[in-house]
């Protein structure tokens, strides 16, 4: 808690008043990369790393804006709302552009302070769990009675529309419903959900931070996006009920992709089979068989690295390292690609032991000195602090 307090002190140096504390955590996806935008399904969580921001009405017209982390400060007013030069500011006003567009007009002005300890650049969704936070902490302060999914879409749509990041929900909807205990089973079809039980304290998660992302991310993920379309379009000429590759079938993809373009049918099959083994790897969680969804996410590393491409060197050696050792169930690249973090889920007692071991192998390797973060799951945005006096 000592984030928090230096949060709440900090806040009244700064502003001088007390503020109400809301956080909302980074999250994590366990198995089902690349599905999002084909309409599938992914495995999510919110993880014990998190942004606290604290809140509190000005009684002006005044938006003031302070990141303890940067030490570094914003200000405008609520009818000036417009991106900035600064970045960081853009995540929090995008949030309350989206609250005004929607009919939820803010009284008054006020003041934000935030600060965190999300990993930056690891891949962890640092920036959708502060839109969360100021969209959850806008709601308390104003009693706006938003629901968890509206949180979850406006900040979504602050992303896409004002940051300029065109991102799916899944980073935003994990932050907001996460649950002790559970991964988030997320149809990205029409964002229905269920949890999954994650029901053990002998397994953690190690993520391992590879330290590079390589230029050409952005550019391989738009061909990836066009690729599927490409696939599903060839399907949806004889079958017009295919609208996605949700809707495929590895069948499907043999008779109407395979002879037309064989690139297009790799990518397609990876991602038509990557959704059956989400399914899969929930059945496993629901009987704790976690050596078999280990292994799951060991086959979906595969498939990312020879099928769709979008691993690099980095990301398998760091793999690779953790096959050596029996106590790693899984590992797997996780997010877009071409760099950023392995996850993998390790047996508790040996997780800090593995991790220096890997870390220091990959060095050997690569020359790069590589950090690591153990993570356990948590519960999804919330009040930390409700005293307003």
């Amino acid at each position: 808690m000592t984030k928090v307090i230096n949060l709440k002190n900090s806040f009244i140096d700064i502003f001088n008043q007390k503020p109400l504390i809301v956080r909302s955590p980074g999250r994590v996806n366990l198995i089902g990369e690349h599905t999002d935008y084909n309409n599938g399904l992914v495995l999510p969580a919110a993880i014990d790393k998190n942004v606290y921001l604290g809140i509190a009405k000005n009684g002006t017209d005044k938006i003031r804006l302070h990141s303890i982390d940067l030490s570094d400060s914003f200000e405008t007013t609520l009818t000036e709302i417009k991106k900035t030069d600064k970045l960081w500011p853009d995540y929090l006003l995008g949030v309350v552009e989206q609250l005004q567009l929607n009919n939820y007009p803010l009284s008054e002005g006020f003041d934000i302070a935030f600060t965190g300890d999300i990993p930056q650049g690891a891949g962890l969704s640092s920036s959708a769990a502060l839109e969360c936070a100021t969209a959850f902490a806008l709601d308390q302060l104003f009693q706006l009675n938003l629901k968890r999914l509206d949180i979850a879409l406006f900040s979504q749509a602050a992303e896409n529309q004002f940051v300029g990041v065109n991102c799916g929900l899944m980073d935003q909807f994990a932050s907001t419903f996460g649950k002790e205990k559970h991964l988030i089973k997320l149809d990205c079809a029409d964002y229905s959900y269920e949890y999954i039980p994650f029901n053990t304290n002998d397994i953690k998660i190690l993520l391992i931070d590879t330290q590079v992302k390589h230029s050409l991310a952005s550019s391989a993920y738009n061909e990836r996006r066009e690729q599927c379309e490409e696939g599903v379009r060839l399907i949806s000429q004889t079958h017009p009920e295919v609208t996605s590759l949700r809707d495929a079938s590895e069948e499907l993809l043999l008779k109407y992709v395979k002879p037309v373009d064989e690139i297009i049918y790799r990518r397609c099959t990876y991602v038509v089979s990557e959704i059956n083994r989400l399914q899969l790897g929930c059945e496993d969680l629901k009987q704790d068989d976690f050596a078999s969804f280990g292994k799951r996410m060991f086959e979906t590393h595969e498939g990312l690295q020879h099928l769709y491409e979008v691993s690099c060197d980095e990301l398998d050696i760091l793999v690779q390292l953790a096959k050596n050792y029996p106590e790693v169930l899984g590992s797997r690249m996780m997010g877009g690609g071409f760099g950023g973090c392995t996850i993998n889920l390790i047996k508790a007692d040996k997780a800090e032991e593995i991790a220096e071991a890997i870390t220091l192998a990959y060095k050997q390797q690569t020359g790069i000195e590589i950090p690591y973060y153990i993570a356990e799951i948590s519960s999804g945005t919330d009040i930390v602090n409700p005293t307003q006096d």
